[in-house]
């Protein structure tokens, strides 16, 4: 079955939402620090009525009608299983430039980079990615994200300072079978062979 990607933020939202298993290779031009490794990334819709995307388009000075909704997401380390603190999630607000909603804003109540109210540019290309570029005090983020499936997807991104590139990311990423799912596809399994 061919991929459909989606072409406007919101369907971007829904159709990352839920758990992803994220195994990241971060390569560093002016440390010898070492952020790879694996974790787990909780995507989840915030639609327009939620009071968060009120908050966050206010306090950037944007009007919340213009508002689509959002995203909301948490990281945690992959083998912990406590449940994820909401209150560290990033929220991201989709402001679209018009009515085609192949570009726009999107507003987080904390960056990436630096732990503080930011705007990125988005756009999605005719082939499905999506590009994000998100101007810091003192460093520029490009992100590029598409769907390879509708259960795997890639992520890449740069980080540059005033004196050229100093990190790049890639992650691939493999969205995460829920418990209901997964007892629901051994019930099947068992009852199939059975009739067997």
């Amino acid at each position: 079955m061919r991929l459909i990607p989606p072409m406007t933020m919101m369907d971007f939202f829904r159709k990352s939402q839920g758990t992803w298993f994220t195994q990241r290779t971060v390569h560093h031009f002016d440390l010898a620090a070492d952020q790879s490794g694996e974790s787990n990334l909780i995507i989840q819709v915030v639609e327009p009525e939620d009071p968060r995307v009120k908050t966050i388009c206010e306090n950037q000075g944007i009007d919340p009608a213009r508002a689509m909704g959002g995203g909301s997401f948490m990281w945690q380390e992959n083998q912990d299983n406590r449940e994820p603190n909401p209150d560290q999630a990033a929220v991201l607000v989709d402001v679209p430039d018009d009515e085609s909603l192949l570009s726009g804003k999107l507003i987080r109540d904390r960056g990436y980079v630096e732990k503080m109210p930011v705007t990125s540019r988005y756009w999605f290309g005719k082939d499905g990615i999506l590009t994000m570029d998100t101007e810091y005090d003192i460093n520029q983020g490009q992100e590029r994200c598409w769907f390879i499936t509708d259960d795997f997807r890639v992520r890449v991104s740069t980080v540059r300072a005033i004196n050229g590139v100093y990190m790049m990311t890639y992650c691939s990423e493999r969205r995460c079978v829920s418990e209901a799912t997964l007892n629901q596809l051994i019930e099947q399994n068992l009852a199939r062979a059975s009739a067997s």
